[in-house]
């Protein structure tokens, strides 16, 4: 079956009327309903209920739409794509969480500027969640976020398990590093959780923490990002739960503390698109999977 075929089923599938899907598709009827009637008998079953009006589709032409839309979708983002890419063949650019900036990642950064100066990196803040739509775009090459998410247009690496500690206003009594902290003390505060949209996020993270441990927080409170998190804890309004690279942020009237529960992590995720092997990326995630590991 050809593309050009799914492109005639659609516009009638849409159109729900030959005459008006010809129109679209620039030609005459009588060879629309042959090519329809040539599906049909391809795959051998009816997509169309014969003798209704308008035109209406059987179960397995519904089925066999969303699938054909999905096909053609993808088929019109190829070339483009590739546009893109052929461009960028000279240049990488890296999605990241600003969590990401506290850990390894600058390191990353400078070992591939000095392993590859011909090549142009850029860089762009954004969410996990908008990372994988860029992926898929060809808008960036590599992304490191924190949500796990399936995809099999995209490869996923888990480069580190960070252990989550907790971050609390300097006269805080749950700051006090003699006295054990739990996360059942957590639950019992105010919980500062970023960002606040889009969702999920690692603010879902950090109520997870609590939940898997039947917990949930007095009340919750949410903000856009971890600066605004950070001062209001300053401003005792509340507590929060951070990656632990984020300890060697200095932020006046706040402590951090590691919590008395070990396995409280939240991941540092490398993804990539699952076709891509150029040398480019291949070295880029390569320089990261070494320094992010020994840390």
């Amino acid at each position: 079956m050809e593309l050009r075929q799914l492109r005639y089923f659609i516009a009638v599938a849409e159109e729900m009327n030959i005459t008006r899907a010809a129109v679209r598709l620039h030609m005459t009827q009588p060879p629309l309903s042959r090519q329809i009637s040539q599906i049909e008998e391809d795959i051998g079953l009816q997509l169309f209920e014969r003798g209704s009006r308008p035109l209406r589709m059987t179960e397995a032409g519904r089925i066999f739409y969303t699938q054909a839309k999905r096909l053609v979708s993808e088929a019109d983002e190829l070339a483009p794509l590739t546009r893109r890419l052929a461009q960028l063949a000279e240049r990488i650019v890296i999605g990241f969480v600003p969590s990401a900036l506290y850990g390894a990642l600058p390191q990353v950064i400078r070992a591939f500027r000095e392993a590859a100066p011909h090549i142009e990196l850029s860089l762009i803040e954004m969410f996990t969640l908008e990372q994988l739509g860029a992926l898929k775009g060809g808008r960036i090459d590599v992304g490191f976020g924190r949500l796990r998410f399936d995809d099999p247009q995209v490869t996923r690496e888990i480069l580190v398990d960070e252990r989550m500690i907790a971050v609390l206003p300097q006269d805080h009594p749950l700051a006090n590093p003699d006295v054990p902290l739990t996360l059942a003390d957590i639950a019992r505060e105010t919980l500062i959780v970023y960002p606040s949209s889009p969702r999920p996020s690692f603010a879902d993270q950090q109520l997870s923490a609590l939940r898997d441990h039947a917990l949930e927080p007095a009340r919750v409170h949410e903000v856009r990002e971890l600066q605004t998190a950070l001062g209001l804890v300053a401003a005792q309004v509340g507590v929060s739960l951070v990656p632990e690279s984020v300890d060697g942020l200095r932020v006046h009237g706040v402590v951090y503390r590691r919590l008395a529960e070990t396995h409280v992590s939240s991941p540092i995720i490398m993804s990539r698109r699952e076709q891509d092997e150029g040398e480019t990326t291949a070295l880029f995630c390569s320089l990261a999977r070494k320094l992010f590991r020994v840390e």
